[in-house]
């Protein structure tokens, strides 16, 4: 294979992505539209520009974030190093100067001999060794060619509901039975409630406060097709319980009959580690989200895994079409990185990029491929984002939900994050240390 690659992109993933490539001797060509052409969230001349928090999470390990960001840096980060270099005072965060990171990153990749950066608006695919990391915000242009190729499967529109974690369900006062006891019996787990239960939660529903929405975001249609579960409650007492949380079809076992209301919970990947609350796609800040829906009685000490959103996101069905390398099963020379791919957040979309970077150098020097341990964060996600077990494919970030239990049950929370970070830390450095050897 050709040793030059095309990355289209230069954010957190196509940096990261052209940065691994280079280090591997492989000469890379990174486009990037701005100056020239900026869309609607973006304003600054630099790579990796922030549009939103200058904050990249925790950065303790027992955390999710906190664990990702050491694992990449074990990988060669760039934007790892960049960010603890241009670091602001955040407490437990890893926080940025949003500007010095872009200037430091830009600097890095320009000083880079085997990177090329181009500022020219790519509006179609090119031939050749391409990565695809053209952020959740491509340009229409490119957005329709990716659409092609992946035959319709791309979403303009994110409207995703939370996630909790399997374990932290009451299942004392929850049940699994399938509506009308139509296909298997675990498939949902329901979250019962009675009247007076219903009318306290629908009270916090309407009250509860929303997100802002950017200009560029305001989609009627959306709204419509995917409505939040707080505007379908504020036009109707009861609309919600013939909608998402009909109780028809279901028999609570303590009680003997059907609920008041009821709340569906889904398996959100294969190995049933964590459930999506159907049908509460919703717009409501995270804190809200947290409280409100903890008044479920069986999700009263729910671990909110991720939050829901609504946002303009332009991803593609990746469990459809992508290997956890994240190459394009149709084209063996062809990979995706960043939001694009489902990956929630800016760390997350430069952790594609490097494993992009890799696996693309890795295959035009005729390597195996390198994939974290499902026990990491970085492993994780990538497998979550091409399993083809996944239905309902909605963006996922970081998060400890993702990774398999411990063989030792541990009660407490940060005494059991902490134990998974220390597990996938030293399995990863052992994968590292073989890959070099």
């Amino acid at each position: 294979m050709e040793r030059k690659v095309k990355v289209i992109g230069g954010g957190f993933a196509g940096c990261e992505a052209a940065y691994q490539l280079a280090k591997r001797g492989i000469a890379v060509e990174l486009y990037e539209m701005k100056p020239l052409k900026f869309s609607p969230a973006h304003s600054g001349n630099g790579l990796c520009e922030l549009v939103c928090s200058n904050s990249f999470k925790a950065q303790r390990i027992g955390s999710a974030a906190g664990m990702m960001k050491a694992e990449m840096k074990m990988m060669g980060s760039l934007c790892v190093e960049c960010a603890e270099m241009t670091a602001v005072p955040a407490g437990g965060a890893l926080a940025v100067d949003r500007d010095k990171f872009s200037e430091e990153v830009t600097r890095r990749i320009e000083a880079e001999e085997l990177i090329t950066v181009i500022h020219r608006e790519v509006t179609e695919i090119p031939d050749g060794n391409v990565i695809i990391a053209a952020g959740p915000l491509a340009s229409e242009g490119l957005s329709e060619k990716i659409k092609e190729l992946c035959g319709g499967n791309l979403s303009f529109f994110d409207a995703a509901a939370p996630i909790v974690s399997a374990d932290s369900v009451n299942y004392n006062k929850a049940f699994a039975q399938s509506r009308y006891d139509r296909g298997e019996k675990d498939d949902y787990i329901n979250c019962p409630m009675n009247k007076e239960e219903y009318e306290i939660f629908y009270d916090a529903l309407i009250n509860a406060e929303s997100a802002p929405i950017h200009e560029f975001d305001k989609r009627k249609d959306v709204y419509e097709g995917c409505m939040p579960i707080e505007v379908m409650a504020s036009r109707g007492h009861d609309t919600i319980r013939f909608g998402p949380m009909k109780p028809t079809g279901l028999v609570d076992p303590v009680t003997g009959h059907r609920p008041w209301a009821n709340l569906q919970l889904r398996k959100e990947n294969r190995d049933g580690t964590m459930y999506n609350l159907v049908g509460f796609q919703t717009n409501l800040k995270f804190g809200e989200q947290k409280r409100v829906f903890s008044l479920i009685p069986a999700l009263e000490n729910a671990e909110f895994v991720r939050y829901g959103v609504m946002h303009r996101n332009t991803f593609i069905d990746s469990p459809r079409l992508l290997n956890d390398d994240f190459s394009f099963r149709a084209r063996e020379n062809l990979f995706f990185a960043g939001q694009i791919t489902g990956v929630e957040g800016y760390m997350e979309s430069a952790m594609s990029g490097i494993l992009a970077g890799i696996n693309m150098a890795n295959r035009i020097e005729g390597k195996n491929k390198f994939l974290p341990d499902e026990k990491t964060i970085c492993g994780a996600l990538a497998r979550y984002v091409a399993d083809e077990n996944i239905k309902n494919f909605q963006p996922m970030g970081a998060a400890f939900g993702l990774l398999p239990p411990l063989e030792t049950k541990i009660r407490d929370k940060k005494e059991r994050y902490e134990k998974l970070a220390e597990r996938g830390l030293a399995i990863l450095r052992e994968q590292l240390s073989d890959e070099i050897d």
